[in-house]
């Protein structure tokens, strides 16, 4: 894979799930603490996301670091607008506004 199908790849994902978080591992097996994090913020708002496992491949991995111009990993995407990594994502969460963040975006959250 070249990095330009790594990039392509990745905007077809952003641009496929409404929802995208690229992270270390899986949601029911997360590689490291901050996907961890992230992953329980958005299963406690109720949030419908897919995810790609960086971990599968050197292309995923830097490329995705490399299409957000971000040098952490997991990057959360919503709507195909870069939100951020874990430390953003957890102050918007126990802030209240990734809640309203989530839904002016008109992305559905549990009740």
């Amino acid at each position: 894979m070249s990095d330009n199908s790594a990039a392509a790849d990745i905007k077809a994902k952003i641009e496929a799930n409404p929802v995208m978080l690229f992270m270390k591992g899986t949601p029911q097996f997360p590689q490291c603490g901050f996907s961890s994090i992230v992953i329980q913020i958005l299963d406690h708002l109720g949030v419908d996301y897919d995810t790609a496992n960086v971990l599968e491949t050197d292309e995923l991995r830097q490329g995705i670091k490399e299409f957000s111009d971000w040098p952490t990993i997991p990057q959360l995407y919503v709507k195909g607008e870069f939100v951020g990594g874990c430390d953003i994502i957890r102050e918007m969460f126990e802030s209240g506004e990734l809640r309203g963040f989530m839904e002016s975006k008109g992305v559905a959250l549990a009740a």
